[in-house]
C-alpha cells in the first residue's frame, strides 16, 4: 500500500497551536495510507542558523515551505489559528500554503477544532475532504488518502 507525503499547513506559535498541530500529526501517524516518518512539519525547518526575521531568513523559508508543499502528495491544513482569543479567521501563511497546493493540484484535506466558525467560500471549495471537532481523530486516522474520497464541510460557508 502506498503511504502518502504530508505537508502540514498549520500555525505553530502559541501553545494552543502547538497542541492542535501534536494532536493532528499523530493522529495522521496513525493512518496507514500516510507515511509518518514523512510528514513536512514547518515549525521543525525554520532555519535557525540564520538571524530570525532577517532577508536571508525569509527567503530559506520560504523557499523550503514551499518546496515542501509542491513535493507533497497531500497538504493537511490546521483552519485554526487565535480561536482561543476570539478571532476565528485562520493564518494568513496556512491559507497561502492551501492555494499554493490547490494550484499545484495537490489535495487538501482541512481540519477545524472549532466548527462553529464560518468557513470562507474560497477555502470551502479548494478543499478534498474535512474533518471538524469530535470526528477528526477517528477521520483522520481512517481516511483513504490513497483515493481521497470527497468529504464536504458541514460549516456554514459564507
Amino acid at each position: 500500500m502506498y503511504r502518502n507525503k504530508v505537508y502540514l499547513a498549520s500555525p505553530f506559535f502559541s501553545d494552543e497551536q502547538k497542541a492542535r498541530l501534536e494532536t493532528v500529526v499523530a493522529v495522521l501517524r496513525q493512518n496507514p495510507t500516510i507515511a509518518g516518518d514523512d510528514i513536512f512539519i514547518p515549525q521543525e525547518h525554520q532555519e535557525e542558523s540564520l538571524p530570525f526575521g532577517s532577508f536571508k531568513w525569509q527567503d530559506a523559508v520560504f523557499a523550503s515551505d514551499t518546496r515542501q508543499v509542491k513535493r507533497a502528495d497531500v497538504v493537511v491544513a490546521i483552519l485554526d489559528y487565535k480561536h482561543e482569543d476570539g478571532n476565528p479567521e485562520p493564518d494568513a501563511g496556512t491559507i497561502f500554503e492551501i492555494g499554493a497546493a490547490w494550484a499545484w493540484h495537490i489535495p487538501v484535506v482541512m481540519v477545524q477544532f472549532n466548527p462553529e466558525n464560518e468557513l470562507n467560500l474560497m477555502l470551502a471549495r479548494s478543499l478534498t475532504a474535512m474533518f471538524t471537532g469530535d470526528k477528526i481523530a477517528n477521520g483522520l486516522a481512517t481516511y483513504d488518502f490513497n483515493n481521497l474520497p470527497t468529504r464536504y464541510s458541514d460549516m456554514k460557508v459564507f
